[in-house]
């Protein structure tokens, strides 16, 4: 089977990385929309969250990643211990993630989830697909806060964290994110220069305490 190539070469992103929390043993960063998560294979595609962060913090490890269309707050390791922490408190589902989204037309109920299993499809690449059949199960939760003429703001709370998870859930179910070039329509995409999904909050077990730590990013629309 021939792998795809991706040819995807990033716009220059001007908007500063933001630094939210600086722990000994982690950041709270507040990623800007059009900022890869890591350096891609193309080296056009240098820039990115790690790419600037090692600059000024060598240690820094992604425990997460964010698309790159998506803004919002991420958590970064600043030593071993915090990054395999980090590590299982992810695959345990102890670390809670909320995101902000505005949808194209109007919900019809207020709050629900969705649980539509998502696969790989070499012929779609770098699209992924709902597949009951192949799919891993994965599950968002999400709540309507504001209901306009043709667009819903939406608070989603996925349970996993499969790659494009909340852009396939909305598409499927009919309601794509607004601005999303992977995900939408012509005319979804064209309303926003930007993908309308943003990460607000986060929540995880300090690594060395134990405490609960809360993150938040306000929204940027």
């Amino acid at each position: 089977m021939k792998i795809p190539i991706d040819t995807f070469v990033a716009p220059k992103c001007e908007q500063n990385i933001n630094i939210l929390r600086n722990d000994e043993h982690f950041l709270l960063i507040n990623k800007p929309s059009g900022l890869l998560s890591l350096s891609g294979k193309n080296p056009l595609n240098k820039d990115s969250v790690h790419y600037r962060l090692v600059q000024d913090f060598p240690q820094a490890k992604l425990v997460h990643r964010l698309d790159f269309g998506t803004s919002g707050i991420m958590l970064v390791a600043l030593s071993k211990l915090a990054n395999k922490d980090f590590t299982q408190q992810f695959q345990t589902h102890v670390i809670n993630k909320t995101y902000i989204a505005i949808l194209s037309g109007q919900l019809s109920q207020n709050q629900g989830d969705i649980t539509a299993p998502i696969a790989k499809d070499p012929s779609l690449f770098p699209r992924l697909k709902v597949c009951f059949n192949t799919g891993k199960s994965c599950r968002s939760d999400f709540e309507v806060l504001e209901r306009n003429i043709s667009s819903t703001r939406v608070r989603y709370k996925p349970v996993t964290g499969r790659t494009h998870q909340l852009r396939i859930h909305s598409q499927y179910m009919g309601h794509p994110i607004l601005g999303c070039d992977l995900y939408g329509t012509e005319e979804t995409q064209s309303q926003s220069t930007r993908l309308l999904l943003h990460a607000e909050t986060i929540s995880f077990k300090h690594p060395i305490t134990g405490d609960t730590v809360v993150g938040k990013s306000p929204c940027e629309f």
